[in-house]
């Protein structure tokens, strides 16, 4: 395995050209490179999904940060946006599955690229979790014969919570059936389900700023303890769990089409017109919500907002795109977590290397993996029946370790910057044009990227207990977040120290020259 790939010649162009770059890494071709750009867009896009994230978390964010959590919004944006330029970069110039794994490798050393990894991937299968834990928001509001369980279906009660495990491990079984069938099925699931998704979510925002009940003066009000600034840190969970996910393109770039000149533009627009959709229906529901004094928002959010203020009717109908979205998106997370999983077994890292580097010659697909990973997830949904506070414990969590994996990536960027090993002149694309670069702008936007992405994750893994623990009692509940990290610090520390040689790389990369 090589350090770097040289840059395609301008006719080094089509699937044998895409097949050799790969090989200049040291890797052949084994997933069927099929996607083109709106697929490629589509993976970032549906893994952010902000039909799914959005009815997730809208409750959580305006019971603590009031109409002000509107303004996280923007800002967790822009910080990410930051964020995603780095990666751009990176993707230009290593458009490799595994994309975190490979970028922080390359970057700094094997040891620590391989701890980015690790936690990446765990941070992954936590998402999926907590992406198919989201049925429960929407599934019981379109019909009550959803609530498998019986008893109160809002996902803060026991039997709420209990049917969302349910529901999950359904929705699981079925994402792991066709993570394993063929690529071309996946990708048309995900481009079928992204279209409806965008068209949704526009018809949504729409519907809810034409029916407004109050001015843009609700974006002004606070709420929760702790004073404005304390509730507004609260209140950016929400768009900080929405927005992430958007290096799935990268994560892709195995199976996408001229992945250098694609995955960076993909993984800026998809993230960007996430976070734009995002924005907007937040803010239209919280000037289209029938009252914000009643309780309703705070516990049942934006499905609340569309069966009370469009009707019945209309309501259930977007909730029915938004249970497609939840799907969808539980497919591209898996699928990203997938390729991640791949990536490490696939240089002989991680445990049962073997079974998991497999590739079927006629789907494309790593099976195992897939298996690996939904199961997985579908153990950590097993938490929700001990206690509701699992749902809120599961989504902070993944979305902390996927900070502290992105922070591993731009940490090492930003030391490569400042001893001038970052090539002002990094080649040539596909087509024969130059590779995406920040130019002059780098170095900057790269330190920001790294404060920001290093605020957020101690902004998200303290340990509040009105946020984590309200009812008080479960001291696990409230320092799961930091638990889960450091138990999955230790044992990956524990694997690496007792790795057998069997199970070592046959090669590991080099820095970046």
């Amino acid at each position: 395995m090589t350090a770097t790939a040289p840059p395609p010649s301008a006719d080094a162009t089509g699937p044998a050209g895409d097949s050799a770059a790969l090989a200049g890494f040291g890797y052949s071709q084994e997933l069927h490179r099929s996607m083109g750009r709106y697929a490629s867009f589509a993976a970032g896009f549906s893994f952010i999904s902000v039909l799914t994230t959005v009815f997730q978390f809208f409750a959580f964010g305006y019971s603590f940060g009031g109409g002000a959590f509107f303004w996280t919004w923007p800002a967790v944006l822009l910080g990410q946006l930051l964020v995603a330029a780095c990666f751009a970069e990176l993707a230009a110039r290593y458009p490799i599955s595994g994309a975190i794994y490979q970028w922080s490798t390359r970057l700094s050393r094997p040891t620590f690229g391989w701890f980015a990894g690790w936690i990446m991937v765990t941070g992954q299968i936590v998402v999926v979790a907590a992406a198919a834990l989201a049925l429960q928001v929407v599934l019981p509001a379109i019909w009550s014969g959803f609530q498998l369980v019986g008893g109160d279906p809002a996902p803060t009660t026991a039997t709420g919570a209990a049917n969302a495990a349910v529901l999950a491990g359904m929705l699981l079984a079925l994402t792991t059936l066709v993570n394993v069938l063929d690529n071309r099925v996946l990708s048309a699931i995900n481009r079928i389900g992204v279209t409806a998704e965008i068209i949704g979510a526009a018809l949504i925002i729409v519907l809810l700023l034409t029916h407004s009940e109050r001015g843009g003066g609700v974006t002004l009000r606070t709420g929760g303890e702790g004073g404005t600034i304390g509730a507004l840190l609260v209140g950016a969970f929400a768009a900080a769990y929405v927005l992430i996910g958007f290096d799935s393109a990268g994560e892709m770039s195995e199976e996408t089409r001229h992945p250098r000149r694609t995955a960076p533009r993909t993984i800026l627009t998809a993230l960007f017109a996430a976070g734009v959709l995002a924005t907007l229906m937040v803010l239209g529901g919280l000037l289209a919500a029938p009252s914000l004094t009643d309780g309703r928002l705070a516990t049942e959010g934006l499905a609340y907002v569309l069966t009370s203020s469009l009707g019945s009717g209309v309501g259930k109908a977007l909730l029915v795109d938004v249970a497609v979205a939840i799907a969808v998106a539980t497919l591209a997370i898996q699928t990203s977590a997938t390729r991640m999983l791949f990536s490490m077994a696939r240089d002989g890292v991680v445990p049962a290397s073997r079974v998991l580097s497999r590739v079927s010659p006629r789907t494309g697909m790593p099976a195992a993996p897939a298996v690996t990973v939904g199961v997985a997830a579908a153990g950590l949904c097993l938490l929700n029946l001990a206690s509701p506070e699992a749902f809120l414990a599961i989504g902070t969590t993944c979305i902390a370790m996927l900070y502290l994996a992105y922070a591993m990536v731009t940490g090492p960027m930003l030391v490569r910057r400042l001893r001038g090993g970052w090539s002002a002149d990094p080649g040539v694309d596909e087509t024969g044009r130059p590779l995406f670069s920040l130019g002059r702008w780098g170095l900057p936007i790269n330190a920001l990227a790294l404060v920001y992405g290093l605020a957020m994750t101690v902004n998200l893994a303290w340990p509040r207990a009105a946020v984590y623990d309200p009812e008080g009692g479960h001291w696990y509940f409230q320092w799961f977040t930091a638990l889960f990290l450091g138990a999955t610090v230790l044992l990956g520390a524990v694997y690496r120290a007792r790795r057998r040689p069997a199970e070592a790389p046959v090669a590991q990369p080099a820095p970046v020259p």
